[in-house]
């Protein structure tokens, strides 16, 4: 799991309604929400978008996958009650990796501006890819105050009140795809997203046991929610993925490939939540996966660490390094392509191409990437399972340290009651302070911490 780039806090400004962080996400920290939304992505909210939300990763078995979002979600939380001075008074309403697609555009609006979004305070948008070389058009601008609009850029990222303050459109997406990671704070509990958070994950990740891989293999959602509809035609979001890469879904053996061409004309769809191969050219990779949404994962990981795998194959050329490929078998094929109704056409140009797509691939480095993702998604899973009892127990979301002890008894004292407590070490003093507000409702701005002591 990435780690997020070090930036200062911002400082706080009465009369100010939005700030620029730049720099705010690291590169690295990009490329890994990239890997997760073009990975676990379905259809959006709004025509020409493409949406991945917490709890869609929560129910489809990809709850491991939240964990690199847990300590942006701090981060810019600190950011926005720091800079708007309301100090442990938000929740996280909304928590989600959107892309603006080719088209897509919004008019005039503020985030509140409907009856159901009043509870909305603040917003947070980071940028996860560059305007210019990933993507044409999708400009942020403001009506009033500075800045006036942004462009955006991989990394930085821009807070602002959700009020008529900061009335704002997005300018229609000409080519490519505009990738952002977006956040609304609420001062209203009700609207905290973490509570139905935990209750997706207590059903999904509870159970874990190690070298299970079945513990993290993504689970598809229902196909609907993946077809991306333009005008009178349309896609498969995953297939289009996998197009775009230059790859297919195959079927999973040869008698399979008989029984595929035979299947019903109106569900080949449902192929795709089931056992399959990808191929590219001619070319079979032997693996078979359990479902489209896992190929496409493994794929998509390949492609996020292309230069890591491009890095150790020239040092393992050159004799420096030993690389132990596992044994995957690529066959040399025909006629095995599952019937998927796909405009790959209109896919590529509502899509765009990804900018380090190379002609040739070297299949040893997908074998390499496939032990690399299995590793990368059993450790991500294994801290779910160490870190899930303290986000259950104390109703909230957030980082833990496992360096840290798991308990602390607090002595809170205001002058007319005192409060003894338990709560989860956050190993950062104003994180438990939030939490205390949580517990005790607010305003709590005035309570002390009078007496700390470890629970054995």
């Amino acid at each position: 799991m990435a780690t997020t780039a070090a930036s200062p806090p911002p400082t706080a400004a009465e009369d100010n309604v939005r700030l620029l962080l730049p720099g705010f996400l690291s590169p690295e920290t990009c490329k890994e929400l990239e890997f997760v939304h073009r990975s676990c992505g379905t259809a959006g909210y709004r025509p020409s978008v493409v949406s991945t939300s917490l709890p869609h990763l929560a129910a489809t078995g990809c709850g491991h996958l939240l964990l690199p979002f847990v300590p942006i979600r701090e981060r810019l939380r600190d950011a926005v009650e720091s800079f708007f001075s309301c100090h442990f008074d938000l929740f996280v309403e909304f928590t989600g990796l959107v892309s603006w697609c080719k088209g897509a555009s919004i008019g005039w609006h503020s985030d509140d501006n409907k009856p159901y979004l009043r509870q909305r305070a603040f917003t947070a948008v980071c940028y996860l890819n560059n305007h210019g070389k990933d993507f044409k058009g999708g400009l942020l601008k403001f009506q009033d105050g500075e800045p006036s609009s942004v462009i955006p850029v991989a990394g930085d990222a821009v807070i602002y009140t959700a009020d008529n303050r900061n009335v704002h459109c997005v300018d229609e997406v000409t080519e490519g795809e505009r990738l952002t990671l977006t956040l609304w704070f609420t001062r209203d509990s009700s609207f905290d997203e973490d509570p139905k958070l935990l209750s997706f994950l207590s059903q999904t990740s509870l159970s874990y046991e190690p070298a299970d891989q079945n513990s993290y293999i993504p689970l598809p959602a229902s196909d609907n929610m993946y077809w991306f509809s333009y005008d009178q035609s349309g896609f498969d979001i995953r297939c289009a993925r996998m197009h775009i890469l230059g790859f297919s879904f195959r079927a999973s053996s040869d008698e399979d490939s008989k029984s595929t061409s035979a299947a019903p004309a109106d569900d080949p769809i449902e192929l795709l939540g089931k056992p399959l191969r990808i191929g590219r050219a001619d070319d079979v990779f032997g693996k078979i996966f359990a479902n489209s949404l896992h190929a496409l994962q493994v794929v998509q990981f390949y492609y996020w660490k292309a230069p890591e795998l491009a890095s150790r194959r020239n040092q393992t050329t050159g004799g420096s390094e030993t690389v132990c490929y596992p044994t995957i078998q690529v066959q040399r094929s025909s006629g095995t392509e599952l019937p998927l109704p796909c405009n790959h056409g209109l896919a590529q140009t509502i899509f765009g191409s990804y900018g380090n797509v190379d002609s040739v691939i070297e299949w040893d480095d997908v074998v390499l990437a496939l032990a690399m993702w299995e590793n990368y998604s059993e450790e991500l899973k294994r801290k779910l399972s160490i870190f899930l009892p303290n986000w259950l127990s104390n109703g909230t979301i957030f980082v833990v340290d496992p360096s840290e002890p798991t308990q602390v008894a607090l002595r809170l004292t205001r002058p007319w009651r005192v409060f003894d407590l338990t709560v989860a070490h956050w190993g950062n003093l104003s994180k438990m302070d939030s939490l205390v507000l949580k517990h005790y409702g607010r305003p709590f701005l005035d309570i002390c911490i009078s007496d700390s002591f470890h629970v054995a």
